[in-house]
């Protein structure tokens, strides 16, 4: 058995173990974007290793190509997830739409790195490998930043490395920093032995973060603190005014039905 299967199949098992965990945790719950794109990553990814070995080379292009797009939604649809999770002991007091605004900020973050994110790896690939390309590329940014803006802000959020968030914050960074190193090592390469050890560079990354994750979630969750006095304030702030705004749009609303009766 070669290194490479050797990789894979021990991340497919550490996959594997994660799902099982997520549910025994019942954490599928509270974060069920991530466990979909666990889910999903363990099925497309021992899929595409049956197409590499039994199909054509265009067939393995396409399986990678589409399971790529589908990785790079979900893992967005993880972040605002994760920016939502955070606010759990104050969603209460949170208008409804803040999960739909928390989901614009992040939008509009990945579309300030866009114009940045370039992937030579794909230069000489077909345009829409290079979408591809920029997009992944676009998605390990948005991650490595993320996680050092929740671990910066980590005091104001009252939360620590035995918190969910952070835990798979701390996965999904470390693996993007590494998938970015390797996307810039390779645009001073061609195709050959080095690029695949440096592809094999980022799965055994990925697999050391999917250990990480099996022994975090196999501690019980520990208890969520109340923010910090500031970033409660900042909240009850933002709740405020919110629905000072719902409020004057509904009277707003009301005088120009009466004036309409009128």
């Amino acid at each position: 058995m070669s290194l490479e299967t050797a990789v894979f199949w021990a991340g497919s098992l550490a996959e594997g173990a994660l799902v099982a965990l997520l549910i025994y945790r019942h954490a599928w719950r509270s974060l069920p974007f991530f466990f979909v794109y666990n889910l999903e990553c363990l099925t497309t990814g021992v899929l595409y290793f049956f197409v590499q070995r039994s199909w054509s080379q265009q067939a393995s292009f396409e399986t990678y190509f589409y399971q790529n797009i589908l990785d790079g939604i979900l893992q967005f649809c993880v972040l605002v997830e994760l920016t939502w999770a955070i606010f759990r002991p104050y969603r209460k007091t949170l208008p409804p739409a803040t999960a739909f605004l928390l989901g614009i900020l992040v939008a509009i973050a990945g579309m300030a790195i866009w114009p940045f994110a370039e992937a030579p790896a794909f230069a000489h690939f077909p345009h829409q490998w290079q979408l591809m390309g920029r997009l992944l590329q676009t998605d390990s940014i948005l991650r490595v930043l993320f996680f050092l803006a929740l671990a910066g802000c980590s005091h104001l959020l009252s939360i620590g490395w035995k918190d969910r968030e952070l835990q798979v914050a701390t996965g999904l960074g470390f693996y993007s920093l590494v998938s970015l190193a390797v996307t810039m090592a390779h645009s001073h390469q061609v195709a050959g032995t080095q690029f695949r050890i440096l592809e094999q560079v980022t799965a055994a990354t990925y697999l050391c973060s999917l250990i990480y994750w099996d022994f975090c979630f196999a501690q019980r969750e520990a208890a969520r603190r109340e923010f910090s006095p500031q970033m409660q304030s900042v909240l009850l702030a933002v709740a405020g005014a919110a629905r000072s705004m719902r409020v004057g749009l509904s009277e707003a609303d009301s005088h120009r039905r009466k004036e309409k009766r009128q």
